[in-house]
């Protein structure tokens, strides 16, 4: 296949795609009823198979919306790569077939890459969290201990404090004043959050608020108990870097320094030989 059409081709390919994305978009905007969200709303439910609406709840994009735009670029990006890669294995003269199985593997290495840059992201802002929970959590106990209600508590730290639990906490604040029980939104809180520091957090504020236990006694465990889980963590990080600094020093350095402490005995016992 020579240049010429190979470019018609990618133009062609090209222009159907964005001709059928344009008449989707506008046919759904359309007939947007009722009927049709609920099976919109099923159909992405379905196809959700890797988790993504949990993960884009994480950063605060849960909504439909945000869903659909990152699904469509997403498969945007992949017909983007997939057809770059066939034309120009097409241009470099190598064959369809080939051309037509390089474009699918680059389209599927984009797809799973996409991914897995969304799922750091989430890793990356759950470890954020789990760091800023002690000095939240003391703050809070310290807001309780002076009278205030936790509500309140919540909503200076929202205000005060900066990072991702304040602007979690922020939500469950507009939440409250919305209209929402203060439970709820401290649940949808934990489940929000996929951390078992945070979800303890809130099983034991939500079970004290309805049995009437003393919540600064519930709030200074919780305290001492995430000062000793970043402690550990802090460790463990301090192991893992610990051996990963003695990876160069074994297989790099020592057998230099292993070389230099032998070459002149073995020099001088080949000169013996000789």
């Amino acid at each position: 296949m020579n240049i010429p059409v190979a470019i018609a081709l990618f133009l062609a390919i090209s222009g159907g795609y964005f001709l059928l994305l344009d008449e989707d978009i506008s046919r759904s905007r359309k007939f947007a009823t009722h009927s049709r969200a609920r099976s919109l709303r099923n159909s992405v439910h379905l196809h959700d198979h890797e988790k993504i609406r949990q993960l884009l709840a994480e950063l605060g994009q849960g909504s439909d919306k945000e869903f659909e735009l990152f699904r469509v670029s997403q498969f945007s990006k992949v017909f983007t790569g997939f057809v770059a890669l066939f034309i120009g294995s097409i241009i470099s003269g190598f064959s369809l077939l080939r051309g037509l199985v390089a474009g699918i593997i680059c389209g599927i290495a984009i797809y799973f890459l996409l991914i897995k840059s969304l799922t750091s992201r989430v890793k990356k802002l759950r470890i954020q969290i789990e760091s800023e929970f002690p000095a939240i959590v003391e703050m809070m106990t310290l807001s309780l201990s002076a009278g205030e209600t936790p509500i309140s508590a919540m909503s200076r730290i929202s205000k005060r404090a900066q990072g991702p639990l304040a602007n979690e906490f922020a939500l469950v604040i507009n939440a409250v004043t919305q209209g929402e029980p203060f439970q709820t939104a401290l649940d949808s809180l934990g489940r929000r959050i996929q951390s078992p520091h945070i979800r303890r957090f809130v099983d034991a504020l939500i079970t004290a608020m309805l049995r009437g236990a003393p919540l600064i006694d519930v709030l200074q465990r919780h305290a001492l108990s995430a000062r000793e889980m970043q402690r550990n963590q802090i460790m463990n990080a301090a192991g893992k870097a610990e051996l990963s600094m003695m990876i160069p020093v074994v297989f790099f350095i020592l057998p230099i320094s292993i070389l230099f402490a032998l070459w002149p005995s073995l020099a001088n016992l080949n000169l013996f030989l000789a």
